[in-house]
């Protein structure tokens, strides 16, 4: 009888019920995202964005990528789970600046320290962003359906309560579902706008907008694209170790060939995420109340996309987090000195000079994948008017959103073969393992 991996997958009760839960989390948060705050003329919204997008000034697109879509409904999750990313930025910088706080991560119990600081900040970032919404909600004609006052308190306690319970469903995703929970809220926030991104295709198709040769030609684009996605976040590095031989009791130990994996793209897709957070939020907040302050209604003109200032911002962005991040999350002096500590060595290399060339393979490594991943989160901004796109059909199809699904695609696939695997079960592929990219 032939394997099927997908029997073996529910057929594993504690996988099964993981699957489930996770499943059910993300249930929850689509729902959510469909629930307006209380006191919105749902009908006036509505009305207010078609006319935007007709016109074709409209930002919210943008705004709705990582909310799936609540940031127009004005949703009780309209700002996502961005306000938490973006204080884990600020948090990430502040351990590295301050000596007091970094001393508090390496203690016992430090992380969980942080975690709950990164909380409370996320807490007043959603009330800034919140407050923020208010005004914005005063530039759509008949929109505000209570008093000015009592909504201004009602949608940011609610906003804010939103958002934090996103926080919270995304680390239960953690623990008791299976895959990244903040990953996987954003994943299914973008391929639940893809339905009406095809239709929208579809419609443009039909009324003769777009030729059907291009549409082929950029959908063969966006495959090879992803081909590539996929081959270059599965490339490593590999830097050979030897360690010597110890005697410890009876037993010895060590005289072994091992290897240090470096990724091409260490950081994976989180610089493309870190990038998104960083130049929304003043975007956002600039949108929102612009058309009361002059200076940042022309800050929010000058920033939109696809202008040449959000590309290049964008660009430096994604590259800047890419080293960022990969000296948070791989620092050679920590590495050498693990090496060193259990007799390890690098062929050619002296003891003293390893962190040295640790930090310079990182470094020629980190340069072309972040300019791969740069060059992969512009690709809307070239094929929406190069081939006369819908810009929501390209946005989503390629550039960000295509890095995050394939990446948090395998990091699900990669967790879910380790718990067949764990319980002497094949994994999904026939051949070889699938390598997460740890998001």
């Amino acid at each position: 009888m032939a394997r099927n991996a997908l029997f073996d997958v529910f057929s594993i009760k504690d996988l099964r019920q993981r699957i489930f839960f996770t499943l059910g989390v993300l249930a929850i948060f689509r729902l959510g995202a469909t629930i307006p705050i209380p006191g919105i003329n749902v009908t006036s919204l509505q009305a207010f964005f078609l006319t935007r997008d007709a016109a074709g000034v409209s930002i919210e697109g943008y705004l709705d990528f990582f909310s799936g879509g609540a940031f127009t409904n004005f949703s009780i999750f309209m700002l996502g789970i961005m306000p938490y990313i973006s204080m884990q930025i600020i948090m990430q910088l502040l351990v590295l600046v301050f000596p007091a706080l970094k001393r508090i991560s390496e203690e016992d119990g430090g992380r969980k320290k942080i975690q709950r600081y990164t909380r409370y900040g996320t807490i007043v970032v959603c009330l800034i962003q919140s407050f923020a919404v208010t005004f914005y909600a005063d530039s759509i004609p008949n929109a505000i359906t209570i008093p000015r006052g009592l909504y201004t308190v009602v949608s940011m306690l609610t906003v804010t309560t939103g958002t934090v319970f996103l926080v919270w469903l995304g680390e239960q995703i953690n623990q008791r579902g299976i895959g990244n929970g903040i990953s996987l809220l954003i994943f299914a926030g973008i391929v639940a706008r893809m339905p009406g991104a095809v239709w929208t295709l579809v419609q443009e198709i039909q009324r003769g907008d777009l030729n059907p040769v291009f549409v082929l030609l950029v959908f063969g684009i966006f495959i090879v694209v992803v081909a590539l996605v996929i081959y270059e976040q599965q490339g490593q590095r590999k830097i050979p170790v030897h360690y010597a031989k110890r005697v410890v009791g009876r037993k010895m130990y060590g005289a072994q060939n091992t290897y240090v994996p470096f990724k091409i793209n260490p950081s994976g897709v989180i610089p493309v995420i870190f990038a998104s957070s960083v130049i929304f939020f003043p975007l956002q907040i600039a949108q929102s109340l612009g058309p009361g302050i002059g200076w940042l209604q022309r800050f929010a003109a000058w920033l939109q996309p696809p202008g040449i200032p959000y590309i290049t911002l964008y660009s430096g962005l994604i590259i800047f987090f890419a080293y960022f991040y990969t000296q948070v999350t791989l620092n050679p002096i920590e590495i050498s000195k693990n090496i060193r500590e259990h007799g390890g060595s690098i062929p050619g290399i002296r003891s003293e000079k390893m962190e040295e060339y640790f930090t310079r393979t990182l470094n020629r490594i980190i340069l072309p994948g972040a300019l791969f991943l740069a060059f992969i989160a512009l690709i809307p901004e070239i094929v929406a008017p190069l081939f006369g796109f819908p810009r929501e059909v390209a946005f989503l199809m390629g550039g960000t959103s295509l890095l995050i699904l394939v990446g948090v695609d395998l990091d699900l696939m990669s967790q879910i073969e380790g718990q067949l695997r764990m319980h002497h079960h094949e994994g999904l592929t026939k051949k070889g393992r699938i390598r997460s990219r740890n998001l």
